[in-house]
């Protein structure tokens, strides 16, 4: 159960704190030929005029967003070609979450949402070193998650699972996240 033999490109989402570099990283690790692609340096290249997302993006920062997970995108496929499972983790919620399954051209593509409860959210986010949360609050951002992004995949209340067990999970259900 631990070892997947095909490779495939795995999308991990989830709001901040959610748990997705951690899960995504330790998912890589039980998949032998794989690599863990982080959503979050394309955003971190933009050194001069980037424009971050908040609860009213500019168009920049739309734009910007856009860009970030063609790139993702672009990346995975890229592994895929190689041989390589691509487990890709970002924060890719509401219409950016068919928009990125469209950009992805590798089959099977896999999307596992870590949708912990905000209490979960709000225990983790206290203590991490980075914070999260400026602009969002918690609640405003798993509303978005909840009641704006598409079902795609598989959904996964991770409040009481250590990454580990999330890790056991997805690849026992492993057929479930797949997407068309």
């Amino acid at each position: 159960m631990g070892q997947r033999s095909e490779r495939a490109v795995v999308l991990v989402t989830g709001i901040q704190a959610a748990g997705k570099s951690t899960v995504a990283q330790s998912l890589a690790e039980r998949l032998p030929r794989s690599v863990h692609v982080r959503g979050d340096v394309f955003r971190r290249m933009v050194v001069g005029g980037r424009a971050e997302m908040g609860p009213e993006p500019s168009e920049e920062a739309l734009r910007q967003l856009r860009l970030r997970h063609d790139l993702a995108a672009s990346t995975a496929d890229a592994y895929y070609e190689a041989g390589f499972t691509a487990v890709v983790q970002d924060v890719v919620l509401g219409e950016f979450l068919p928009y990125l399954v469209d950009r992805v051209r590798s089959r099977p593509l896999l999307v596992v949402v870590l949708a912990p409860t905000p209490a979960a959210i709000t225990v983790r986010e206290a203590g991490r070193a980075k914070r999260a949360y400026d602009e969002w609050t918690v609640n405003a951002l798993d509303r978005v998650l909840r009641e704006e992004t598409p079902r795609l995949g598989l959904w996964l209340d991770t409040s009481e699972q250590t990454a580990d067990e999330t890790v056991t999970e997805i690849l026992a259900r492993w057929s479930e996240a797949v997407v068309e």
